[in-house]
């Protein structure tokens, strides 16, 4: 049996949901309770020491294999069931494709997580805001330049075929998407998104995400910005995306949510 702890809006978790998909796995799909407030418990808790998803459970003869952080499952999905592989064949290309994904989860998903700092959790607003989505934008265009490169001739990231690459690309584009942040449809990049946009596994992920988003929320949006200015909702800022928030943004930024309460950091894991 495989559980997985979630959120629809989470890039990593969308990956890891392409990757069950991709490899025919009947998952429950579970949102934690709690979560975001940095007071999560129960199973997620206990699992999840960052209080991050995506959150792999499997339980194999009675006992429950852990696994956390996107990467690390998509590993373990595809040590115990490595058919369909998802990984390339060659051992340069896997590389490639897993450096492709520690960019995409550390440089680009930052930006994305920012935007919607700024958009929905209104940590600027006026001019501030639009220095703020520019600088983002000009960002992403220097990205959709870099990852146009590393398609290169390939109908795939992956190489021949769908596969690991891709799915670690198509969250944080196709999020990117969503701030009006389009690659230019001419380019490979732009083709590559009209192919993986059919993909099956990435449609379901996808239209999941936009069912779920809060552009089609308004009721549980309002919720998650009350909750955020009484420090109740807290978002994460950590490693690349108070990089991120710091050199596009500002300190200050970071230093309001602080004094806020509404921002937190990871803390020290409660090891057994």
């Amino acid at each position: 049996m495989l559980k997985l702890y979630d959120h629809p809006l989470s890039p990593y978790s969308q990956k890891v949901k392409i990757a069950l998909l991709e490899k025919g796995l009947a998952c429950q799909i579970l949102v934690p309770d709690a979560f975001a407030t940095g007071a999560a418990a129960g199973e997620f808790a206990a699992g999840s020491p960052r209080g991050e998803v995506p959150l792999l459970l499997h339980t194999v003869a009675g006992e429950d294999v852990c696994v956390y952080d996107s990467t690390v499952i998509l590993e373990y999905l595809e040590d115990v069931w490595p058919t369909p592989p998802l990984l390339p064949a060659a051992a340069a290309d896997r590389a490639r494709v897993r450096m492709l994904e520690d960019v995409m989860d550390t440089h680009v998903e930052a930006i994305i997580w920012g935007l919607a700092e700024i958009k929905y959790f209104g940590r600027a607003s006026g001019a501030e805001a639009e220095q703020v989505n520019a600088a983002a934008a000009g960002q992403m265009a220097q990205w959709y330049h870099w990852l146009d490169g590393q398609l290169g001739e390939r109908a795939w990231f992956n190489g021949d075929s769908f596969g690991w690459g891709d799915l670690a690309v198509i969250p944080c584009v196709a999020n990117a998407v969503n701030y009006g942040l389009k690659p230019e449809a001419n380019s490979r990049l732009g083709g590559w998104l009209q192919r993986a946009n059919r993909v099956p596994s990435v449609s379901a992920v996808m239209t999941t995400a936009a069912e779920n988003s809060f552009d089609n929320n308004a009721e549980g949006m309002a919720a998650a910005r009350a909750a955020l200015d009484a420090g109740m909702f807290k978002r994460e800022y950590r490693d690349h995306r108070l990089e991120w928030m710091i050199k596009t943004a500002g300190l200050e930024i970071v230093s309001a949510g602080l004094a806020k309460g509404n921002v937190r950091f990871t803390t020290i894991f409660n090891l057994r």
